[in-house]
């Protein structure tokens, strides 16, 4: 019965701790607005949850070894390997690639995401808890 359950909330789960991830991300960028020669970092949010997604239900695609002197792959599941650097929009002198005007953006629309995977969360509680209540 619980592991039906985790199945229902696997996904929001997934996808909340991804969206507090990137906003861990996009803060840090801010936060070195000034530090000369920072790079500003961001990942594809899409791509990630659906590999994550993927990887959650066993499907992932393996690596097949053709020859036993071959190197065994792993899966990247490490956020670090899958952050990558912004394009700088408008050079700065001292190597910084953060804008903030971008970065207050992605901060704000991931907010705003996040909270609405909150609502949605809760909202497929309490139609769990409905079901599950005697009337």
């Amino acid at each position: 019965m619980l592991s039906k359950i985790n199945r229902h909330f696997a996904f929001n789960e997934t996808a909340l701790k991804l969206r507090a991830t990137r906003q861990e991300v996009i803060a840090s960028n801010i936060a070195n607005a000034d530090t000369p020669g920072y790079k500003a970092r961001d990942f594809d949010f899409a791509a990630t949850l659906g590999s994550a997604v993927t990887a959650q239900r066993g499907q992932g695609v393996g690596l097949s070894r053709t020859d036993s002197r071959h190197l065994a792959g792993k899966p990247v599941n490490d956020l670090e390997a899958l952050l990558m650097y912004r394009n700088d929009v408008q050079p700065s002198i001292d190597g910084n690639t953060v804008d903030m005007n971008i970065e207050m953006s992605n901060f704000t629309d991931n907010a705003v995401r996040y909270q609405a995977s909150l609502t949605f969360m809760q909202q497929r509680i309490a139609g769990m808890k409905a079901a599950l209540q005697s009337q």
